[in-house]
């Protein structure tokens, strides 16, 4: 009885936290279930299938990969307060960008554990701009789930299913 008792206050508790920041809470669910997607269709698509181009004018499935990489690195960067930048570009291999894109995750976790509703508003540098630090991270968010939809193409060309659409689970 006791263990149900100490639960039942733990869930009290996070329930009035998320509450007490309800932007930053739905802000971190949806950038979980974003980064969780991403690093699915990273690490569905075959090695080999990293140089693949959905059409000739556009990047390799790597660069997407590395795209997603670099971009989150500069954006989180910048509110966190730093000036911080990815290498990904450099790297072709898929073991090498999951590792990057995953180190890119890492790194943003940071931002958007930090981030409440009372400091939704400080300013911060993105890109040159001046932005408020909810839009910064929703930016990013809005932008891996624009790469998630791009890169799921590269996976349906190749026989693929997205990982958000994979009713198997796998």
């Amino acid at each position: 009885m006791r263990y149900f008792s100490i639960l039942f206050v733990f869930g009290l508790v996070a329930g009035a936290r998320a509450q007490e920041n309800p932007l930053a809470t739905e802000l971190k669910q949806n950038y979980e279930q974003q980064k969780r997607a991403l690093v699915g269709e990273a690490e569905r698509m075959s090695d080999a299938d990293y140089a693949f181009k959905a059409t000739p004018e556009t990047g390799t499935f790597a660069s997407r990969v590395a795209h997603v990489a670099d971009a989150q690195m500069m954006i989180c960067s910048a509110v966190k307060g730093e000036s911080k930048r990815g290498d990904a570009a450099s790297k072709t291999s898929k073991a090498d960008l999951v590792a990057a894109l995953k180190a890119s995750f890492d790194y943003c976790d940071g931002a958007y554990d930090s981030f409440t509703d009372a400091g939704a508003t400080q300013m911060v540098k993105v890109f040159g701009r001046p932005e408020t630090k909810l839009s910064a991270l929703w930016g990013n968010l809005g932008h891996d789930q624009e790469m998630y939809g791009y890169m799921a193409v590269y996976l349906r060309l190749k026989g693929l299913v997205p990982p958000s659409s994979d009713r198997r689970g796998k």
